[in-house]
């Protein structure tokens, strides 16, 4: 592990267009849980699965179950940036890094600092009225029992994408033109099995792909550098290389 943590960090030295595709794994060490895992969301018991929950058809068919469940759940406006986020906004403000491309819905990002951030699946910070497209902020949302309405009348839709919901096109078409300019790749915490998110890294072609996340992945043989750890542990062993 220790070699592994040496490559990755002269890896990173040597490149100066690096791009980073995240999920869940990213945000555990803030306190905001993922899916799949052992104590992940989807393992859970609810009165309905969560996949049903946060799809866009029961989004309609029953917003105030949708709301309930989203607020406990997905929402966690307390959690504060751990040290992946925050090496990232440095690698990002010392121009080697040139996008994160993330399957989270949090704002940790942005929070660290960085800049260039593709939302695949949207942001809990941004929320929209049904009715008349007026958009509102997370404290809005918070601070309203059941479901939040615009002072329109309308219902208020968070912006992230549901179930039965495409991605944002021009966010896709800007993460593949990052991706396949990087010279560093660096994949973490993701489990690689959703789509079409996880079909993203196919664009890349160099040879600096490195991969770290603490189960295997479908695409572990594909990595020219795996890390199986925590992204803290990783991004912890980079400062400490004085990056």
């Amino acid at each position: 592990m220790e070699d592994s943590m040496k490559q990755f960090a002269e890896s990173v030295k040597e490149s100066q267009n690096i791009v980073f595709f995240g999920g869940a794994g990213v945000s555990t060490e803030s306190g905001i849980p993922d899916f799949r895992s052992e104590d992940g969301l989807y393992r859970q018991s609810y009165k309905y699965p969560p996949e049903t929950i946060i799809s866009h058809s029961f989004f309609m068919r029953n917003p105030e179950e949708f709301y309930r469940f989203y607020k406990e759940r997905m929402i966690y406006p307390d959690a504060k940036p751990n040290i992946t986020h925050q090496m990232l906004a440095r690698l990002e403000q010392e121009g080697r890094l040139k996008a994160i491309v993330t399957q989270n819905i949090d704002g940790l990002h942005q929070l660290a600092g960085s800049r260039n951030v593709l939302e695949l699946h949207g942001s809990v910070h941004r929320n929209y009225c049904m009715r008349c497209g007026k958009f509102y902020d997370l404290d809005y949302v918070c601070q309203r029992d059941g479901i939040p309405r615009c002072e329109c009348g309308g219902m208020i839709k968070p912006d992230v994408v549901l179930y039965e919901e495409g991605l944002d096109k021009q966010t896709l078409e800007d993460a593949i033109y990052f991706i396949s300019h990087a010279d560093m790749l660096i994949v973490g915490g993701t489990s690689l099995t959703v789509y079409p998110a996880a079909g993203l890294i196919q664009y890349y072609k160099g040879d600096k792909l490195v991969l770290i996340n603490k189960s295997a992945t479908p695409r572990d043989d594909e990595a020219d550098l795996l890390i199986r750890s925590g992204l803290g542990e990783a991004f912890a062993s980079l400062q400490a290389s004085g990056l």
